[in-house]
């Protein structure tokens, strides 16, 4: 094997982890819906650090071995359209899943804050911040854009 191949694997080995927290965060927004408990909600939040460090390993693995197979491998260039695409796309669904965790951050706070209080009853408030109409968009066009940047590695239009 060589040291390209090791590269390659490291890259799809990213390429899961990014995909693995995606799907982590989509059952954690689901089951974040479905209550409006303090401690439900806050309950939630070492399982989406954890997510968090997958995401960042996802990500700088992702972007990391992938230049760096664009520059090592003499079949692509990073200035090939599928690369500077698949850069675009990865900072694009970086940013946008950035934004829905900025959401559901504030949510898990929130019900920190009223457990602190010593309100852990139902809160109407925490509800609709669980309910998060901007989160839940941002998570989706991340999603979507991470199916994307698949499907560009996969078939690599253009070459």
């Amino acid at each position: 094997m060589s040291f390209d191949d090791w590269i390659l694997s490291l890259h799809v080995l990213s390429a899961f982890a990014y995909m693995g927290a995606l799907v982590l965060f989509w059952i954690l927004v689901v089951a974040v819906r479905r209550t409006d408990l303090p401690v439900v909600t806050a309950r939630m939040g070492p399982v989406a650090r954890t997510g968090n460090v997958a995401v960042a390993v996802g990500a700088v693995g992702t972007i990391v071995s992938g230049v760096w197979l664009a520059i090592s491998l003499d079949a692509y260039e990073v200035w090939d359209g599928w690369v500077i695409a698949a850069i675009v796309l990865w900072a694009i669904s970086l940013e946008t899943g950035r934004r829905a965790g900025t959401e559901y951050t504030n949510a898990m706070n929130k019900a920190e804050e009223l457990e602190v209080s010593g309100q852990t009853g139902p809160s109407a408030e925490l509800a609709a911040m669980n309910r998060t109409s901007t989160g839940l968009l941002m998570h989706t066009v991340s999603s979507i854009v991470a199916l994307a940047i698949l499907i560009d590695m996969i078939w690599k239009p253009g070459v």
